[in-house]
């Protein structure tokens, strides 16, 4: 028994196998959105700076919302050091710092928050040398420098989530395809 092509079932057929080719075409040129990340922060990490700063900068790979972020420094001691404010300006984040005392190693702790983000954590140390001898010369600028991504904690697995999410909304995609094409093929 031969059977005889419906130009309808053929139509719907090529509409199926079209949404199929828009949806993979579509998985392969849409990016999964990237977490935001720490750009720089001035002083840098790992850095030994011999001038008190007045502020702590850290500078994010996207903007910082004005509300919820915390900033933390501790001198070597676990004081804090940081004055408790914090001024958000697009993608940084200054928090004030009372004049540093104590020689060693300073630990900068934070959570700052974007739009449809999770929380970009992370710590990082920098030391201060105090100058044997204090003058009143103008202050030599401070060093920044780029943090790798594996120097600061946090970042991590959204990348990975949200990929995973694409890849089982193409396999419920194409399952539904495969659903469709055995309900035409028997029609």
């Amino acid at each position: 028994m031969t059977r005889s092509h419906d130009p309808k079932e053929e139509e719907m057929v090529r509409r199926a196998l079209f949404g199929l080719g828009v949806g993979v075409i579509s998985f392969f040129l849409i990016s999964p959105a990237q977490a935001n990340s720490l750009v720089s922060s001035s002083p840098a990490a790992g850095v030994t700076i011999t001038n008190s700063p007045g502020a702590l900068t850290l500078t994010t790979a996207t903007p910082v919302l004005d509300v919820g972020n915390s900033v933390s420094v501790t001198d070597p001691q676990g004081v804090r050091v940081d004055d408790g404010t914090i001024t958000v300006n697009g993608n940084d984040v200054i928090a004030g710092l009372s004049l540093l005392k104590t020689d060693g190693p300073y630990t900068v702790s934070f959570t700052l928050l974007t739009d449809n983000d999770v929380p970009l954590q992370g710590s990082f140390t920098f030391s201060y040398k105090a100058p044997s001898v204090i003058s009143s010369a103008s202050p030599t600028p401070t060093i920044v420098q780029t943090i790798p991504p594996e120097t600061v904690n946090g970042g991590g697995g959204v990348p990975t989530l949200i990929g995973g999410l694409i890849i089982a909304a193409v396999l419920v995609f194409l399952g539904l395809c495969y659903y469709a094409w055995n309900i035409f093929k028997k029609r």
